[in-house]
């Protein structure tokens, strides 16, 4: 595939995702830390995770995530049993206490998150 003057193939092919075995599973760069996620959109297979492990049904993951498909969301369910082992260590990683312990923050009795120097990113 050649690329044209404005370099588009080079950006199309950096931002394409790679396949799963998991037909409607992919991992692509800079999305959700290259988590698997369900293919052409921003969910990440432990997000989909999450609400199985608290019992919901595919008919409710489909409420709270509208624009899916239910074969894409039995398709998560299905990575999730194939690899609950990564996607288990995901879910623990991004756990509200995970992230303030790893970046130093802190929530108020309210809510409110606080980082460090005014940032989660240190700024």
């Amino acid at each position: 595939m050649a690329a044209n003057t404005t370099g588009q193939t080079a950006i199309d092919e950096a931002s394409a995702g790679r396949p799963t075995e998991h037909p409607h599973i992919e991992r692509r760069p800079g999305v959700c830390g290259g988590a698997p996620i369900v293919r052409g959109t921003r969910i990440a297979v432990r997000h989909v995770a999450v609400l199985y492990n608290e019992g919901a049904s595919v008919a409710e993951v489909l409420a709270t995530y509208s624009h899916l498909q239910p074969s894409w969301v039995h398709d998560a369910i299905s990575y999730y049993l194939d690899h609950q082992k990564e996607i288990d260590r995901e879910i623990e990683a991004n756990r509200i206490e995970a992230i303030l312990a790893r970046t130093g923050g802190v929530m108020d009795d309210k809510g409110v998150i606080r980082f460090p120097d005014g940032g989660a990113d240190g700024r």
